[in-house]
């Protein structure tokens, strides 16, 4: 047994973790600020008693007094009452007394790289397409915090992970960065010209892997022991790509090999198929407890299960969060081993996920590439063979010729699940294949799925599950890696579906900023302008990783792109009809 400390600073706040290196077992003692915000009866007793309407709202808030005044002062709270719940008048007026309300850890702050016309407008012909555009580069303002000293000098009194610059959040409930979600913002960022903002973020993620030895989902306490799909040497190479900054590329390396190897030493699992062995990646979280913020969700889909089963969904309940698809069909698993059951059968731990072995296999090559450019060989070609090795497992656990697609993998059946998600295409969207005729199998099973006969978008799924990751619900970040990925086949076919793909989407998520004057985090695909819904809360405004896939996309398409209102060449008339005037 190796007995780990690590400090949240250099103060107060700190965690002792047992490693049980027999059982593949992690056991936590969280001790100060995390017995309030990520375990024990304070947060069991407010939670439950249901207090606010979100539960994140509650581990947002910031405490008045240090975390040993706080939990004395509810031990004495508890005296009043023994053997019994304290109420909820009571508890209240504890809250009331020792918590302020979410968003005191932020001061105000501008990115100051932000200007008002970046060139990249320019580029779009649709005049309503391209006040839009506008619209959406100023909600970075909106969009940025900046983290009070105060949370670096105090820690012990935030769930707030402290980073040193400052971010740009997805949004409403969201109110501090969050990993996958980053990536589209960063993207965004680049093409708004805020470079200085983008390469704060990304220090900000490098920063988080140095501290935790891989990115937490978000930047929260409760957050500490999981991650999301892991994007970093991607936003690494966006802003290589944009900038060229060799010596920030240099010291980056190290950190997202850091991070590679946190992927997999702690999720990846061998399978063997055909008598041959290969190695491919999960999400696995190893906490057996309820969600901070979705603590009362938890606990009620938990009721009746026994004491075992209680601890196996709530890990696979964070292993669903730590995908970033929380929560969907896709990650059920009835007694037969099929996604058609209900989120209390959820066992994300024991699918392997296609896109997340395509995306690690992009984070393979991409390494590879990052260390040809400093000029070290011997690692560049360890890095490919490494993705030589997944490609291969890829072709083989993953890959369906008959159905021309690449389906997730069940470890309990040993069998692949064929229900469409537009994760079925990551491979596409990473390139990840060996033969071209693969890519044009994916774009006729995609033709065939029925996925592409909703107007506003590609579904989430085909099931509608009542889950936000699910059917009439799509998604932002998928749609740009279908989209991206179609664009990238050579034949015309599959390019003109990536266009076709890319109107449905800018045109839903104009119609919804016409109606309500808001980016949403999600769509529905049934109605114009229509946002999401359903799963644990209400749709959320903001919203960074829209904002970011929207530019991207009016980037890419803005020559052809229109909003439906008018025609492309609309924007020409007046000038051309004035020139005509002065002729005559």
């Amino acid at each position: 047994m190796v007995l780990l400390l690590y400090s949240r600073s250099q103060v107060i706040s700190f965690q002792i973790w047992l490693y049980c290196t027999n059982a593949h077992t992690i056991s936590c003692l969280i001790i100060h600020s995390s017995e309030i915000y990520c375990t024990g009866p304070i947060l069991q007793q407010v939670q439950k008693a249901k207090l606010f309407d979100d539960d994140k709202y509650f581990v947002d808030m910031k405490l008045r007094e240090a975390p040993d005044v706080v939990l004395s002062a509810f031990r004495n709270l508890s005296h009043e009452f023994p053997n019994t719940t304290i109420p909820s008048a009571k508890l209240q007026e504890f809250v009331s007394a020792y918590f302020e309300e979410p968003g005191t850890e932020f001061e105000s702050w501008t990115p100051p790289d932000w200007h008002d016309e970046p060139k990249f407008l320019g580029k779009i012909a649709d005049q309503e397409l391209r006040d839009w555009a506008k619209n959406i580069h100023d909600l970075w303002k909106s969009l940025g915090r900046k983290i009070r000293a105060s949370v670096k000098d105090h820690p012990e009194l935030y769930s707030q992970i402290y980073t040193p610059h400052p971010v740009i959040v997805p949004g409403g409930r969201f109110r501090e960065l969050y990993y996958w979600d980053s990536y589209w913002v960063i993207n965004g960022l680049l093409l708004s010209e805020m470079t200085d903002t983008a390469h704060g973020m990304i220090q900000n993620f490098l920063y988080l892997v140095n501290r935790y030895g891989f990115v937490p989902n978000g930047g929260r306490i409760y957050y500490e022991r999981r991650s999301q799909p892991p994007f970093l040497t991607l936003m690494v190479e966006s802003y290589y790509q944009a900038t060229k900054d060799k010596e920030f590329l240099r010291a980056a390396i190290p950190v997202l090999e850091t991070e590679y190897s946190f992927w997999m030493q702690n999720h990846s699992v061998a399978v063997k198929v055909n008598g041959a062995e290969h190695v491919l990646n999960r999400y696995y979280v190893r906490v057996d407890l309820p969600r901070p913020e979705s603590y009362t969700d938890d606990l009620e889909l938990a009721e009746g299960l026994t004491d075992d089963h209680k601890e196996q969904l709530w890990m696979d309940l964070n292993s669903g969060a730590e995908s970033g698809w929380d929560f969907s069909s896709r990650w059920y698993m009835d007694s037969g081993g099929h996604n058609n059951s209900t989120l209390r059968e959820i066992r994300t731990s024991q699918i392997l996920p296609t896109d997340l072995n395509a995306l690690l296999w992009l984070n393979e090559k991409t390494l590879a590439s990052f260390h040809r450019i400093m000029g070290d060989g011997d690692s560049a070609a360890r890095y490919d063979q490494a993705a030589a090795r997944r490609l291969a497992a890829i072709e083989s656990v993953l890959w369906d010729a008959e159905r021309g697609a690449w389906f997730d993998y069940n470890l309990v059946t040993h069998s692949k699940h064929f229900e469409f998600y537009p994760s079925n295409l990551s491979p596409v969207w990473a390139q990840c294949f060996s033969l071209p005729e693969m890519g044009e199998k994916a774009v006729e099973y995609l033709k065939r799925s029925g996925a592409l006969q909703f107007p506003n978008g590609v579904p989430t799924s085909l099931s509608d599950s009542g889950q936000q990751w699910d059917y009439p619900n799509a998604w932002p970040p998928l749609q740009h890696m279908l989209i991206s990925g179609l664009s990238k086949l050579p034949s015309e076919d599959a390019k003109k579906l990536a266009f076709d793909l890319a109107q449905r989407w800018i045109k839903t998520n104009w119609l919804a900023y016409v109606k309500y004057e808001a980016m949403f985090e999600k769509y529905d695909v049934n109605g114009d302008g229509k946002p999401g819904g359903g799963g644990e809360y209400e749709v959320q405004l903001g919203f960074g990783w829209t904002n970011g896939v929207a530019l991207q996309l009016l980037d890419q398409y803005g020559a052809t792109l229109t909003s439906g209102s008018q025609s492309v060449f609309s924007g020409l008339l007046p000038p051309l009809i004035s020139a005509i005037l002065t002729l005559q």
